[in-house]
């Protein structure tokens, strides 16, 4: 009730006023596509005279082609846990004033000190979530899925009804955990054993490879099964109740999307500003329903989740606790250069 008042008092006062007075400058903001809700970004405009500027990115590769050549062009940046691991490497980043930062008090313990930033020095943490596995439980049988993990996508009394996540580093973490390796593998021979685990699923599973075409995909019955991060599953259970989600024993991919302050930014008080709003607790539950990722925050995390919650029941939601064979992805640009060519040869079976 809190959050929808808040929301709709907003609403009618843009309304009522035309439009918001930037008095306090701007705000860049450089991000993936489909991250954030408008109705939140409007209400920080609103509510702290701030234009705010987005700026999309595709990948994280592409995004860091980009800061390579923009250099100062953006205050808050959106990346992934390894690619934080790397701009902090290159020295690319601001280190963080926590003493500005009291929305880190109020988020879930799961997602502080991970290990691409142990003490949070360089990063704030915006969703998070892991890999699993979707499927249509009128299609396939859960017993198949949680007795096989990941090798279930190799059965072939689903080919033909699969979907094989187009996105290199993703898809062979299926295969190297299903294999027992560790996704940062460098070993010759591992690597070697997930290209041709891959090259089984081509040959023998009639696959469909694609991104984001997935998810309606799978919502709308297109095809039975398909690896998903968990954001996006519980979308996708949102839609189709015969949808169900598992991670695999055998471990999957555990990230923390987070905020960082690009080295050279001009407007670093407004960076913070936005990271104590975004992750504050009415702006987090309208971000966390719109975009479907689980909250960092604490109580919005427990609030959705509720019974008679937008996500009671959702699996997908909250990810699991990681077990022992989970693992975060590092910046490996070795192994990143070998799956990349051999992917390419997946993909031509």
């Amino acid at each position: 009730m809190r959050k929808l008042c808040s929301i709709l008092l907003v609403l009618i006062l843009l309304s009522a006023c035309g439009k918001t007075n930037y008095n306090n400058g701007e705000l860049n903001i450089f991000m993936p596509g489909e991250y954030i809700s408008d109705e939140v970004v409007e209400q920080f405009e609103y509510e702290y005279g701030v234009k705010v500027k987005i700026t999309l990115f595709d990948t994280n590769e592409s995004m860091y082609t980009k800061l390579l050549t923009n250099t100062s062009s953006y205050d808050i940046i959106l990346p992934s846990d390894y690619m934080i691991e790397r701009l902090i490497n290159e020295d690319m980043l601001q280190k963080l004033d926590k003493s500005k930062l009291p929305c880190l008090e109020y988020l879930y313990d799961g997602v502080k000190n991970m290990d691409y930033d142990p003490d949070n020095d360089y990063s704030v943490p915006y969703f998070w979530g892991n890999g699993g596995i979707v499927y249509d439980s009128t299609i396939v049988d859960s017993k198949d899925v949680e007795s096989e993990g990941w090798a279930v996508l190799k059965n072939t009394k689903y080919k033909g009804q699969i979907y094989m996540y187009d996105s290199i580093r993703d898809i062979f973490m299926v295969a190297f955990k299903d294999l027992g390796y560790s996704m940062g593998t460098n070993d010759p021979k591992e690597i070697s054993d997930a290209y041709n685990w891959l090259v089984e699923v081509a040959k023998t599973m009639a696959p469909a490879y694609a991104t984001d075409e997935c998810i309606d995909g799978l919502a709308y019955g297109e095809k039975a099964m398909g690896f998903m991060y968990s954001g996006d599953a519980a979308y996708i259970l949102s839609e189709n109740e015969n949808m169900r989600y598992y991670a695999p024993d055998e471990g999957t991919n555990y990230f923390v999307d987070a905020m960082v302050i690009q080295k050279g930014a001009k407007n670093v008080d407004n960076a913070y500003k936005f990271m104590n709003y975004i992750t504050d607790y009415d702006a987090a539950f309208e971000n966390s329903l719109y975009v479907g990722y689980a909250s960092v925050n604490k109580e919005v995390l427990h609030d959705l989740t509720l019974p008679d919650g937008d996500f009671d029941g959702n699996e997908a939601y909250i990810p699991r606790d990681r077990n022992s064979h989970d693992e975060v992805f590092h910046n490996n640009e070795k192994q990143l250069a070998t799956i990349s060519e051999l992917w390419v040869k997946v993909k031509n079976h």
